[in-house]
């Protein structure tokens, strides 16, 4: 184990990131105007938001608070199910469609986590698993939305991709804001803390059950945005596909080559896992077999994803959660000590 100090960390935020970011999204929103982003292009780019959204998601829990998940399916399955309900039997619009699904994902969370708090570790992995699984043989055997013949998205005008792209656009942004502020916080801290030492971090005053309830519900609701935009963009549903463990396996995956614990790591998971799709579609019979080889190289050659090896070997940090970087701590240990 290397135990060399890592030095002062390079902290790159403030105005010029912020600028930065501000073009990127500006040009995003723009090009598609412009037709330099085709409308294929803003079919892999509205993808790639969409698993952006799931990754950053999954990586609060997983990566900031120790909860790991294999049941996130869960929510996008009773999303895409309430944008089909809302939109077919009730005649409504597809916003509202979101929001139904955002609401019923974020009150089925409140409900789950009074069970699976109890749980840790792999039991409550394996718990949230069996969950989706449940929900996909009930949603199966449900006479109301059509048992195992799926439902179908019904609007008109039905929105074009290009829509989906800029509310998906949206949400990754929204998505990505909402976790940085939430972990620069002191909620934050707690949760990092909690993620080290839960029994340490609750000697101290973090209230758990609180923390990890305001995670879990978070990430519910940006996961069931995203889903029912998947299916608002794929336009119906079936139990099997909406509850499918291969989500989960996705999310991580996305979340595990990019850097968990990091602000970029899902980001850039999510182009590296969309392109990766998208090159293998055409080799079904291998596709998950390289991408299962492609994980186990990044896990015993880059533990840390890519974003997050990066940061450790060059000492630098991008959307650091620190308070203040090493500079001006150290200046406020002088102040205080004189």
């Amino acid at each position: 184990m290397d135990n060399k100090p890592r030095g002062t960390v390079k902290v790159f935020g403030g105005t010029p990131l912020i600028i930065i970011c501000v073009i990127a999204i500006a040009l995003l929103a723009i090009l598609p105007m412009t037709g330099v982003i085709t409308s294929n292009g803003q079919r892999y780019l509205l993808k790639i938001f969409l698993y952006c959204a799931l990754g950053i998601a999954w990586n609060l829990m997983s990566g900031y608070t120790g909860m790991t998940s294999l049941g996130q399916q869960s929510f996008i399955g009773i999303a895409g199910y309430a944008l089909c309900v809302v939109t077919t039997t009730y005649h409504l619009g597809y916003a509202m469609g979101f929001f139904v699904g955002a609401v019923i994902a974020g009150v089925i969370s409140l409900g789950l986590a009074v069970i699976l708090f109890r749980m840790r570790g792999m039991y409550f992995a394996i718990a949230t698993w069996v969950v989706a699984e449940a929900l996909k043989t009930w949603f199966t055997s449900w006479s109301y939305v059509n048992m195992g013949g799926g439902m179908s998205v019904t609007v008109s005008p039905y929105p074009r991709t290009g829509s989906i792209y800029y509310m998906a656009l949206v949400l990754v942004i929204a998505a990505f804001i909402v976790v940085y502020f939430l972990l620069k916080s002191k909620i934050g801290l707690g949760l990092t803390a909690m993620r080290d030492d839960a029994d340490a971090a609750s000697s101290v005053g973090v209230n758990i059950f609180k923390s990890k309830l305001l995670c879990f519900v978070i990430c519910a609701v940006i996961t069931a945005v995203a889903g029912a935009m998947f299916y608002l963009n794929k336009g119906t549903i079936y139990p099997s596909a909406g509850f499918d463990i291969g989500w989960t396996v996705s999310i991580v995956f996305i979340v595990i080559i990019g850097g968990i614990g990091t602000m970029l790591g899902p980001i850039l998971g999510a182009f590296i896992y969309v392109i990766l799709e998208e090159t293998l579609s055409h080799y079904p019979g291998w596709s998950n077999i390289i991408l299962g080889i492609i994980a186990i190289l990044v896990i015993l050659f880059l533990p840390d994803g890519i974003i997050g090896t990066l940061q450790k070997k060059l000492n630098f940090e991008i959307f650091s959660q620190r308070r203040f970087s090493e500079p001006k701590a150290k200046k406020k240990i002088a102040a205080k000590s004189e």
